[in-house]
């Protein structure tokens, strides 16, 4: 498929949609592709490779294994495809279903999401030491760390009440895979939830950012200087992380990282001669 493609399909059983790599150029760093699925069907699985060989492959073991989805992805109806990698997408219906859906293939060629990405890991990155060690930063970024880990340590302290037994290792040991596929379902459901449970949802975050202003206060803002060289290395560090993976171009991306390294630890004093000079 290409973009503007659009294809339908009247027949049960597997169908694969590939797309073909592009040679990469600068102009497209910030390029997107997405395949929409126009479907009312509820009951289909969703494969995807780097070839059709490869989804396949994932379909016959999911075929024989007791019909248990090993290595079909979540069944949402729009992926976004890297434009330079060849990419398959395989959809599967059941003979017994309606089976009539669409396939559709567009192009964005400029993807504000990314844009907006890059733009902010700069941002971050650039004023990384002034946000180290600026107070409200600290307190919004408190706060929004306690509410979003709050479920792991409602996770700990619930493994308080089962003691040192097995129990306890079990619930250790499946902690972090529990609390991820929590938020995942959360994040899945959010729109379901804000309108079904808006009222709790409000309380939850204003006791959640309470409890976290609290915890922020008692300690206090950071004033060990070391303690803030590390904030700042780690906001510069996920400032660079977010310009790497806003474009599927990583060569491009990579180069934009380096070049903002160079720019930021670029002696002044040589800035000035070589101005004096000119």
């Amino acid at each position: 498929m290409e973009p503007g493609d659009s294809v339908e399909n009247n027949e049960p059983g597997l169908k694969i949609f590939c797309h073909n790599a592009k040679s990469k150029y600068l102009s497209h760093i910030w390029r997107t592709i997405m395949m929409s699925l126009h479907t009312d069907l509820d009951n289909y699985e969703l494969y995807d490779g780097k070839s059709s060989t490869e989804v396949i492959e994932k379909h016959d073991i999911n075929q024989r294994s007791w019909r248990f989805n090993w290595f079909g992805i979540k069944k949402n109806k729009q992926f976004h495809i890297n434009l330079f990698e060849d990419t398959c997408i395989g959809i599967y219906t059941p003979p017994y279903n309606n089976y009539n859906y669409k396939m559709s293939m567009t192009l964005t060629v400029l993807d504000l999401l990314k844009v907006s990405l890059a733009l902010s890991g700069t941002i971050i990155f650039w004023a990384s030491k002034k946000l180290s060690r600026n107070t409200l930063f600290y307190y919004a970024t408190g706060i929004t760390l306690g509410v979003t880990f709050s479920i792991l340590i409602l996770i700990w302290f619930a493994s308080k009440f089962f003691g040192r037994g097995k129990t306890m290792y079990v619930i250790a040991s499946i902690g972090w895979a529990f609390s991820s596929w929590v938020l995942n379902g959360l994040w899945q459901n959010a729109q379901f939830i804000l309108q079904q449970y808006k009222e709790y949802v409000i309380w939850y975050l204003i006791v959640s950012s309470v409890i976290s202003f609290i915890i922020c206060y008692r300690i206090g803002p950071i004033t060990n200087s070391r303690t803030k060289h590390i904030i700042q290395w780690a906001l510069q560090g996920l400032g660079l992380a977010m310009i790497y993976y806003s474009s599927h171009f990583h060569e491009a991306s990579l180069s934009i990282c380096v070049l903002l390294l160079f720019v930021y630890n670029f002696p002044m004093i040589a800035f000035h001669k070589s101005k004096k000079y000119w």
